[in-house]
């Protein structure tokens, strides 16, 4: 039997107060949490270390591309929230090829090249980790 101290417990408090239980459906939901609005605010100074992007005139006959705030819970296995997540993702689907953007990018792997891969790694024997990573630049 694992007893806690009074550290270990005031150590949980601590950290259960900067996670939410709830996922906002909405900028405006998300806005009225300060654990969310801190979560944003990580991802923002993540773009701005990154130098992710600058401001630009708008080129003549392009659309701009807008983009929406993506929020998510990570569980653990019993159910309990363990992480908040929230991504500033560009809604793709209104770019016009070759017009709009010249190449895309997808930072999540397709099952495709997933199912290619593992053969190909136990075929020649090599050793694969799985990490989390936070901002993909």
């Amino acid at each position: 039997m694992h007893t806690r101290s009074s550290h270990d417990l005031t150590d949980n408090c601590h950290y259960a107060t900067f996670i939410s239980p709830v996922e906002p459906r909405s900028i405006k939901e998300a806005l009225l949490e300060p654990d969310w609005i801190s979560i944003m605010q990580e991802e923002l100074t993540e773009f701005k270390r990154n130098k992710v992007w600058k401001l630009v005139t708008k080129p003549k006959h392009h659309i701009v591309v807008g983009t929406r705030w993506v929020y998510k819970n990570t569980v653990d296995e019993s159910g309990a929230v363990v992480h908040n997540k929230a991504r500033l993702v560009e809604k793709g689907y209104i770019q016009l090829e070759g017009v709009d953007d010249d190449e895309t990018y997808a930072s999540v792997a397709r099952m495709e090249a997933i199912h290619i891969f593992l053969p190909y790694k136990v075929n020649k024997n090599i050793k694969v980790h799985q990490m989390d990573v936070k901002s993909d630049f």
